[in-house]
């Protein structure tokens, strides 16, 4: 049997620790129920032999023989008397009892039918019971417990003592704290029974989700990644499925750029490997010619090595940690473009504006992404033609552009101008040398990681104007900088 076999599911785990919860506190419930019942039985017991003693010690203080019309001069009369004129309960005994012959003491008894568990018939109990120097006790018997008390009497003169004594038979009145107890017990077995089958179904709707996330985890695989968890509710598993379907876009969306990475490295680096094994094969022993094949050699070299680092800037673009935030003045940073942009080419460099806000931005990745675009105006304009730079706040956004006044971009190329490897139908202006077509994409990466976009527009007079959009990252006017007294 492997480990899996021997794995017990949360569902049986949630039921069976539901069932010892509900268990432990049902009995707890009875025997606590029991234990009320019980003390309530000897509560009521102890009352009715306080009743019944106080009562006869009243009739001794106060009670006259009818017979004589005086006090009462001997025990045995005055039990008479006392027991002609009570009343039992079914399972309480009035006795009075008188010195016999031999110790063994003489009973009176009231005239009404007992049960063969009557203390009158035992003389053994009731001579331990008259023997006793003790006011009340409790008789342990085969036929149960019995709880006594009793009033001794000691007459003046010769007559013999005795003793008024009260018997309760508390048998019954425990077997129906037995009874209920066992009664609840059942009850509670049922409870415990339409417990399983209620919990059994809700922990399975309830884990209804964790199944699916299960099966969806089991089925995956790199090919395909594309399952998703129904969300339903708005509970912890709903927050675990959406969790889950959270890790599976992020796993989806890294798989899709390594796929994407290894189909564009090879589909670009192809031609590259070719146009180097072909010269390589084809060169000869001419010193002029071999060195004109190293010269093209290394320059595919060159372009291959460009084409990695881009596919490779391009991968780390899926990651989380592709952009560092940092507070920036926006002047100062549209300042450093413009001053590096100017060496990419003679042309006719203009700061058009700056944005005199601070940002939160990656001042790394926005610089490589404005050079880009200025090397993308460079190479779509001849010199003498203006470039324009700049950054601006538009309705709590911040836009930084690149204008330029080349030939623009023609219609059926601006949908896809950002896409991967598209170098467009025809070229906008003079190149000042080859590329792979993953400039702006880079672009369009480091905007997406501030969260933002990149767009292309019309230039006023003609031309192409390159604007990174970003929003939120605007830091309040107000806010304390840190390191600065308030």
């Amino acid at each position: 049997m492997t480990t899996t076999d021997r794995r017990v599911s949360a569902r049986v785990r949630i039921l069976l620790w539901l069932l010892l919860v509900m268990a432990v506190a049902l009995v707890a419930v009875a025997m606590t129920t029991r234990s009320i019942l019980l003390r309530d039985v000897d509560h009521r017991i102890s009352q009715l032999l306080t009743q019944e003693t106080r009562e006869f010690a009243n009739f001794v203080d106060q009670g006259v023989d009818p017979g004589t019309g005086a006090g009462f001069t001997e025990p045995r009369r005055l039990l008479e008397v006392f027991l002609q004129r009570q009343y039992s309960d079914p399972d309480e005994e009035l006795l009075g009892l008188t010195r016999g012959a031999g110790g063994v003491p003489s009973v009176l008894r009231q005239p009404r039918d007992t049960t063969g568990a009557a203390l009158h018939r035992d003389r053994d109990a009731l001579a331990r019971i008259f023997g006793s120097p003790a006011r009340s006790g409790t008789l342990d018997r085969p036929q149960g417990e019995v709880r006594w008390a009793k009033v001794p009497i000691n007459p003046a003169g010769h007559a013999p003592p005795g003793a008024f004594v009260v018997a309760f038979h508390a048998a019954d009145e425990q077997a129906i704290a037995a009874e209920a107890f066992r009664t609840q017990l059942a009850i509670s077995g049922v409870a415990l029974l339409l417990t399983t089958g209620i919990g059994w179904a809700v922990a399975g709707r309830i884990l209804a989700p964790v199944r699916l996330v299960r099966r969806a985890a089991a089925q995956l695989t790199e090919q395909d990644l594309t399952r998703r968890i129904p969300v339903r509710g708005r509970d912890d598993i709903a927050l675990l499925a959406e969790t889950f379907n959270a890790m599976l876009d992020r796993l989806e969306r890294a798989f899709a750029a390594q796929r994407q990475f290894v189909d564009d490295a090879g589909h670009e680096l192809r031609t590259p490997i070719t146009i180097v094994r072909g010269h390589l094969e084809l060169m000869g022993d001419d010193p002029a010619e071999q060195a004109e094949t190293v010269r093209l050699v290394t320059d595919e070299l060159d372009r291959m090595s460009r084409i990695v680092e881009d596919l490779l800037l391009l991968a780390k673009a899926e990651r989380p940690d592709f952009v560092t935030p940092e507070p920036v003045q926006l002047g100062e940073l549209t300042a450093d473009v413009f001053v590096k942009a100017r060496a990419l080419g003679a042309r006719e460099w203009v700061l058009d504006g700056v944005a005199d806000r601070e940002a939160e931005l990656d001042p790394q990745r926005i610089t490589q992404a404005m050079v880009q675009l200025a090397q993308n105006a460079v190479q779509h304009t001849v010199p003498g033609q203006r470039i324009g730079i700049g950054s601006r706040e538009v309705d709590g956004r911040i836009e930084l552009y690149v204008a330029d006044t080349g030939p623009g971009v023609r219609a059926e190329d601006a949908a896809v101008i950002f896409e991967r490897f598209h170098r467009g139908t025809a070229r906008r202006g003079t190149r000042a040398g080859g590329g792979a077509g993953l400039g702006l994409s880079i672009v369009k990466a480091i905007a997406e990681g501030h969260r933002g976009r990149v767009e292309l527009r019309p230039t006023e007079g003609g031309g192409a104007t390159f604007v990174l959009v970003l929003e939120e990252v605007l830091v309040p006017e107000d806010a304390t900088v840190p390191g600065e007294d308030e």
